[in-house]
């Protein structure tokens, strides 16, 4: 019992602390699922469903814990009916962005105003779904974790530490990232700038979501 609360533990937090603030910085699904719950329904939206996302991510690190997310790694079905669900959440969003970053007239502009922003419970929800239909975070659990358990520890409190540690990290970033977009809330809320960004999110949603689809392990 020594070492975990000795200098191996305290190696393994700062390793593991550094490595998933690196991760969490380069865009990726979850990235561009926020931006779009920034630019359609405003910051509150946007931090329930970054708090969804934690939650899936929790869940896999838990599942890493004891042992489930071994099972998805090792087969093949499981692993490709979570991918297809996950590449199908990320098209129908983006399809969703594009379909919205296309309309035009002042008809469709009062309605849009008229219509009322995603609720936080939603957006908690498309986070959840997000991550949690995502194959390459359990994989990436069960790859991670046990490799920042230091000799010695007792191996299940140790890796729930550590997944706990993923998920503060990696919902600091996010936190951070809404705050610092909802300062140009009011620009992104501009109807010109917020069909861009729409239509950004929305190209970039697909491709994630084919990439996902067509990629083979």
């Amino acid at each position: 019992m020594g070492l975990w609360y000795g200098a191996g533990m305290l190696h393994a937090v700062i390793a593991e602390a550094g490595l998933v603030l690196v991760l969490a910085m380069i865009p990726g699904p979850t990235t561009a699922v926020m931006l779009r719950q920034v630019v359609r329904s405003g910051p509150r939206t946007a931090l329930a469903t970054v708090a969804g996302a934690q939650v899936a991510i929790l869940f896999w690190a838990v599942a890493t814990a004891l042992g489930f997310a071994a099972l998805v790694a090792a087969s093949q079905v499981a692993y490709d009916a979570l991918r297809l669900v996950g590449a199908g959440v990320l098209i129908v969003l983006g399809i969703l962005s594009l379909r919205r970053s296309g309309r035009q007239g002042a008809l469709d502009v009062l309605a849009s105003r008229a219509r009322p922003p995603a609720s936080p419970w939603r957006g908690f929800a498309t986070g959840i779904l997000t991550d949690l239909a995502n194959p390459k975070i359990a994989v990436f659990a069960l790859a991670f974790l046990p490799q920042f358990v230091p000799a010695g520890a007792p191996v299940l409190p140790t890796t729930l530490v550590l997944g706990a540690e993923w998920v503060l990290v990696d919902a600091a970033w996010y936190v951070v990232l809404v705050g610092l977009l909802s300062r140009s809330h009011r620009l992104l809320r501009a109807s010109r700038t917020r069909r861009h960004l729409e239509r950004v999110s929305g190209v970039v949603l697909v491709a994630l979501g084919l990439f996902v689809a067509l990629e083979r392990r």
